[in-house]
């Protein structure tokens, strides 16, 4: 039986950041651009928390967009994981928490990668790809 794998192997490596004392609105502009849906949040290159498309879309239903920073929208305590957890602890853990991702990080506390639920969907279809045979049409 092969061994389980790391989060390092399937994480997106560097993920974008974002300074807690940002506006929202600038979050938002950072995901359309790099097309993305979470950003870890940083302040004095310590992460504080993540932001994401669903954070920000919310916040703007209350319509106080201009004045609101990313540390307002954010959540504090976000899911992280080391870069040697085993892939099926991450996809697991964020399955029954329903966590949209894991943001990777070294023991220092420097984010190194994120692991999303698409990177999770992904791995799945590996997988099954490499165990079945494909359905014939």
């Amino acid at each position: 039986m092969k061994q389980m794998p790391k989060i390092e192997k399937f994480m997106s490596n560097m993920p974008h950041t974002i300074g807690s004392n940002m506006p929202v609105k600038t979050a938002l502009e950072m995901m359309k651009k790099h097309h993305i849906r979470h950003l870890p949040v940083e302040q004095s290159g310590e992460l504080v928390g993540l932001v994401s498309d669903r954070d920000i879309k919310l916040a703007f239903s209350f319509g106080e967009d201009d004045q609101m920073t990313v540390e307002d929208v954010m959540t504090s305590e976000p899911y992280t994981v080391s870069p040697q957890t085993s892939v099926d602890d991450v996809v697991l853990n964020m399955a029954e928490h329903k966590f949209g991702c894991a943001i990777v990080k070294q023991e220092n506390g420097k984010v190194v990668g994120i692991f999303t639920a698409t990177d999770g969907l992904r791995v799945l279809g590996e997988v099954l790809k490499g165990n079945f045979k494909p359905i014939q049409h």
